[in-house]
Formats: structure tokens, C-alpha cells, sequence
């Protein structure tokens, strides 16, 4: 199959290109220039491989959460393509992903992955490692403050931005259930983006573009906080 996936949720920014299993990328820590960034890394992606929208099999993006800006980009740009080509898209979690790229070169079979999400509060998940090599969600995503975070009772790696900011307040909070922390130079890949971008195509949980929304916790979380004051 062909897929072309794009993730642009935080300061990283990439695209990248699955090719019958084969994961092109370009990938670039570059706050701010994201939307000057992004289209050209798909176009020579598109280039050096030398296939059109039209031959693609579906899309995917890093749907959040993330920076509220960054995933607006990924959405705009996925969403103008889809239209364009016809094409299904896949919806990737910005977490997942990080697990995923996570698990792809370390043995662990558990991230507990985090986030800073600014306002002294963490993007949280906690991801296990399926029998086909994919990252499956343990619980559900949310935005909390660290000390709050809840979780299985599982041993794995603490992962993600979130642990560089928080690391006591989780580490307390997890104890031994953490058996290392992995918290530099961790961020969302395009390439993993790609990667189970497929493998949702391949389960047939790509949709319509229309279907293809980004997620924002914290608009969720305002919801419901709305939601509980007016029962």
C-alpha cells in the first residue's frame, strides 16, 4: 500500500511516506515554521518517489493533542489533500505515535507517555505493545496535572516531555511501576504516524475525510466540565 502521513502537533514537524512497507521521511525540529516547512517535505517526498496524490492508497495525520496551532496545520493540510484526491484518511494519535516509534527500537512492551501541555498540566497515555507490534491503549488519553495521572497496574518506560517536566511528581506517583525514564529528544514522528496510519487502514478505520477531526483534550475536558454544571 501507499500512504502519505504528516505530524506537526509540537515543536517537531515531518512528513513521511509508507511505500509497500518501505517509511520515507523528512523530519525537522523547527518551532514556528512549521506551515513554511510542511509542504515541502511532501512535495519531495511525493518526487523522489515519483507518485501522485492519485496513486495513493490513504492519508494520515497526528490528530493531537498537541500544540493547538500545530494540529490545525496537520488537519488543513490532510484535509486539503483528501479532498482534492478523494482519498481516506487515518487519525493518529500525537501519544500513540510516540510509543510507537518508542517501541519500534526498544524492547519495552509499556509506555506510560506524557505530554507538557503547558499550564501545569501533561498529555497522558498509557500504551502496550499489541501481538502484531502495534501500540494499543491502555484507559483513555487525557490532559491532567501529573500528580493526578491515572494508570494500570503494569510496569513500563515513563515517556515523553511530560517526564522531563514532571519527573518527580510521576515518578512518585507511578513508583515502581516505572522501570526507566526516556524523556530527551522524544517527540511525535511522522514516520510512526505512517505506520499505523496503514495499519488502521489495513483494520479499515481509515474514513472520510469529513470524518477525520482533530482532538483537542482540552476542549473535551471543558465540555464535560460545562456538561456536569448543567445536570
Amino acid at each position: 500500500m501507499k500512504l502519505l502521513a504528516v505530524e506537526t502537533a509540537t515543536e517537531a514537524c515531518s512528513a513521511a511516506l509508507l511505500i509497500d512497507g518501505e517509511i520515507h521521511e523528512r523530519w525537522q525540529l523547527a518551532p514556528r515554521i512549521h506551515t513554511k516547512l510542511i509542504l515541502p517535505m511532501i512535495d519531495s517526498l511525493m518526487a523522489e518517489a515519483g507518485l501522485t496524490l492519485t496513486q495513493l492508497d490513504a492519508l494520515a495525520f497526528g490528530c493531537g493533542p498537541g500544540s493547538f496551532t500545530g494540529i490545525r496545520i496537520a488537519t488543513g493540510v490532510i484535509q486539503g489533500l483528501a479532498f482534492g484526491a478523494d482519498l481516506p484518511v487515518a487519525a493518529v494519535s500525537t501519544l500513540a505515535a510516540i510509543a510507537q516509534d518508542f517501541f519500534n527500537n526498544n524492547p519495552e512492551s509499556i509506555a506510560f507517555t506524557a505530554m507538557d501541555a503547558r499550564m501545569e498540566e501533561i498529555f497522558w497515555g498509557v500504551y502496550e505493545r499489541n501481538n502484531q507490534g502495534y501500540v494499543q491503549l491502555l484507559g483513555e488519553e487525557a490532559v491532567t496535572p501529573a500528580e493526578q495521572v491515572t494508570f494500570p497496574d503494569v510496569q513500563g518506560v515513563g515517556l515523553g516531555s511530560g517526564w522531563a517536566v514532571y519527573q518527580q511528581v510521576l515518578a512518585t506517583r507511578l513508583g515502581l511501576r516505572v522501570q526507566r525514564r526516556v524523556a530527551n529528544d522524544v517527540w511525535p514522528k511522522a514516520a510512526a504516524i505512517a505506520l499505523l496510519g496503514g495499519y488502521y487502514y489495513q483494520q479499515g478505520l481509515a474514513v472520510p475525510v469529513e470524518q477525520a477531526m482533530p482532538v483537542y483534550l482540552r476542549d473535551k475536558v471543558a465540555k464535560t466540565e460545562v456538561e456536569r454544571a448543567q445536570i
